[in-house]
């Protein structure tokens, strides 16, 4: 018995010797801390209309230089895009300001971060019967977006063009009717869907349209009679996962913004859109 087990011991350490040394070669383990490959195909969506075009024709062809292939996936709401992102099924997204961003994140559980804003078209002051602010009669009805957002930064745009007074100690960011101190012109406030304003301009003395939908209505952002001067915490914002922000991606997206090549394309084919501090102050 004890010549058997010494035979099979001997046995096995041949064939481990065998296995050490012969011809076929193992492939080596993955090293744990092996960086992934890049990704170089992105989706990125946007809403229908100026901001799906500037993804289109401002970012698109810079990013397709540096060797991507860009998707552009259009919406015809605010909330799929965030979902699509988060799920995976976008890479990035741009069509919301940081204010929509971190209450939609928070309602929904989305971990989503903002990578760099970018020009904006701003809320405007319109009117068929005016061709000037001096011009705006005592009385006059005005027409102005009825939801929170949208009715502070109307406020916000009467006062900068000096037809209201805002209270002094109101978050001007929160302000709403009951907030107004002066209304010298003692003008006629009519609140409406923001979704109604483009075409209150045909019915009121006075309308106040966020630029997404005079856009959206064919309007010329250089005809209003004021624009606002957009608080940066307003102006839309380039969007990915949080997990993403050092992606090699999102620093190409970034810096596509940043470039000149960009700017000039705003320049040429956006035009009245607001540009960030960012932009402005470099």
């Amino acid at each position: 018995m004890k010549k058997i087990w010494s035979l099979l011991a001997v046995l096995g350490l041949s064939a481990s010797l065998v296995t050490g040394c012969g011809g076929g070669k193992t492939e080596p383990a993955a090293k744990p801390d092996a960086k992934p490959a890049e990704k170089k195909e992105l989706k990125i969506g946007a809403t229908a209309g100026p901001y799906s075009d500037m993804v289109s024709k401002a970012i698109k062809p810079i990013m397709e230089k540096k060797g991507y292939k860009i998707e552009v996936v259009e919406f015809g709401d605010y909330i799929q895009p965030n979902l699509a992102l988060a799920n995976g099924s976008l890479d990035a997204n741009l069509f919301q300001h940081i204010v929509y961003l971190k209450k939609f994140s928070a309602d929904k559980g989305l971990d989503l971060s903002a990578v760099i804003s970018v020009p904006t078209a701003p809320m405007g002051l319109y009117s068929k019967k005016f061709k000037s602010l001096d011009e705006i009669k005592e009385g006059s009805t005005i027409a102005i977006a009825n939801d929170p957002t949208n009715l502070a930064r109307t406020l916000l745009l009467l006062q900068d063009a000096g037809l209201i007074k805002i209270k002094k100690d109101v978050d001007v960011s929160k302000a709403s009717e009951k907030d107004i101190a002066e209304n010298p012109k003692k003008l006629n406030i009519k609140p409406l869907e923001a979704a109604q304003l483009p075409r209150a301009v045909d019915s009121a003395d006075l309308s106040a349209v966020p630029g997404n939908f005079a856009l959206a209505a064919k309007m010329d952002l250089l005809s209003a009679l004021k624009l606002e001067n957009m608080p940066d915490d307003y102006r839309n914002q380039l969007v990915v996962k949080t997990k993403d922000l050092e992606a090699q991606f999102t620093k190409d997206l970034k810096a596509a913004i940043e470039s000149k090549e960009f700017e000039q394309t705003i320049d040429s084919q956006f035009k009245g859109f607001g540009k960030p501090k960012w932009m402005t102050q470099k």
